[in-house]
């Protein structure tokens, strides 16, 4: 039996808005099973699903306390199970997100949406020991996306493991700590999902981490038309450094009926081919299919509240051909489109770097609260 792993970790035992629900505790790794790892985390982004997971009430579905979160990690491989093909100690590693591999979703090419993913991601499984349990069953969940990477070392299933040896240093691992999530999801929804070419206008409405990777990926994909819609001049103006050709600016507009006629006049009336929802507000989503073309794909990444509904007469939409394309991560599946982001941006083609912001590990309340100010897109704790 391996030498017990000490370590610290941001333990959520109740909603974070619960006073001291999220603190800084010492823990105990369990022993590893056959499929997984034990990984050194070096760098983590906080995504606002960490902070929506760790807000909801007991009892919601899909959520547990006491849990650790954190699900856009990196860091160096220490332990591997006798299962373990994709890493060896020593590895560098990023980590992306669970799925099962077996079913008929995953073995067609869709991993990302799973038909178990929901539990496997926002459940996860048993990985941790408070400090002050000398039992030997774990006491707190890790797991979170198969990773729980708020945590200097945590207990990874090989899944959701993306070897990057030979390609990243130590200093890369904290800058693209973010890849196998938000800006996976924002990239992938552009470069992987819809494809559009250079004749063809991309509207991103939202303008955190996910929506500007998908603004990045626009630029990728050579798109002369780039809309970008926020309310924040701070992430209008980062729009335009990575690629937006317009931006508009929302924070003044007393009716969205107004966002759509700019959208349309940029568009020659016909509105965008691909429109990437990432603000998850109703207000925005309800207009959304007003400022897509016919035939065009509208995707909905971001998260809206729990139990909002979206309606459109049947037979207007019919005729309009138009997409509309739910999807998580872009569809991706990250051992193949992490490696491409990790190029693109060490080709200087993929400035991830202009979206991150690096705090202490001891710092995560302060980060969290500048995501939630709009002071930083990207927040992400180092260990």
């Amino acid at each position: 039996m391996a030498e017990p792993i000490s370590t610290r970790a941001i333990v959520c035992r109740k909603p974070i808005g619960d006073g001291e629900g999220w603190q800084m505790e010492t823990v105990r790794l369990r022993e590893i099973e056959d499929d997984e790892l034990v990984v050194r985390i070096v760098a983590s982004g906080i995504c606002h699903t960490d902070v929506t997971f760790g807000s909801l009430t007991v009892g919601t579905p899909f959520t547990h306390y006491p849990s650790v979160k954190g699900h856009e990690g990196s860091g160096y491989v220490e332990r591997v199970g006798p299962k373990v093909t994709v890493a060896q100690p020593g590895d560098p590693v990023l980590l992306s997100y669970a799925f099962c591999e077996t079913c008929a979703i995953c073995k067609a090419g869709h991993p990302a949406h799973c038909v178990v993913s929901t539990p496997m991601n926002f459940l996860g499984y048993d990985a941790f020991f408070s400090e002050d349990n000398a039992s030997e069953t774990p006491d707190l969940r890790g797991g979170f996306f198969s990773q729980s990477s708020f945590a200097n070392w945590t207990i990874v299933k090989q899944h959701s493991v993306v070897n990057v040896k030979g390609t990243v240093s130590d200093a890369d691992l904290r800058v693209l700590a973010p890849l196998g999530c938000g800006i996976q999801t924002g990239s992938a929804s552009i470069v992987h999902l819809t494809r559009p070419g250079p004749n063809d206008s991309v509207l991103v409405l939202g303008l955190g981490g996910v929506g500007l990777s998908a603004i990045m990926g626009a630029k990728l994909q050579g798109c002369t038309t780039i809309i970008g819609v926020d309310r924040l001049d701070s992430r209008l103006r980062v729009a335009r450094e990575l690629g937006a050709t317009h931006t508009i600016d929302t924070s003044n507009m007393d009716n969205l009926d107004e966002l759509v006629k700019q959208v349309q006049a940029l568009t020659d009336g016909y509105g965008a081919a691909v429109t990437i929802e990432a603000t998850g507000a109703m207000a925005i989503i309800r207009k959304g299919l007003a400022m897509t073309r016919f035939a065009g794909k509208y995707v909905q990444v971001g998260v809206a509240p729990f139990g909002e509904e979206l309606s459109f007469e049947v037979f207007p939409h019919m005729t309009s051909g138009r997409h509309i394309i739910g999807t998580v991560e872009g569809d991706a599946t990250p051992s193949e489109f992490v490696p491409k982001m990790v190029a693109w941006f060490k080709g200087g083609r993929f400035p991830v770097d202009k979206l991150v912001r690096l705090y202490r590990a001891e710092e995560w309340h302060e980060a969290v609260r500048d995501m939630e100010l709009g002071k930083t897109v990207k927040a992400v704790i180092t260990w």
